[in-house]
């Protein structure tokens, strides 16, 4: 699985690491603790980077779904 940003160049480098962080399901305090900042900063980031507008695609391989790859047996073509 690969997680792609789309929009990031309208983003800071800042704001680039907290909505990474964020849409990988970590919460402000986890975030905050890794990067030095207080929680309210992160909140504040992730809200000016939502502003600007960015799409979070999640990118899987289509054998992992089982559209590609080799049939099983007694498949049906």
């Amino acid at each position: 699985m690969k997680i792609e940003i789309r929009g990031v160049e309208r983003l800071s480098f800042r704001e680039r690491q907290v909505v990474a962080m964020k849409e990988m399901g970590r919460s402000n305090e986890e975030v905050a603790r890794i990067l030095g900042i207080s929680p309210s900063t992160v909140a504040t980031l992730f809200n000016r980077a939502r502003s600007k507008g960015y799409e979070v695609v999640i990118v899987l391989p289509g054998v992992s779904l089982g559209i590609f790859g080799e049939r099983e047996e007694g498949e049906i073509e």
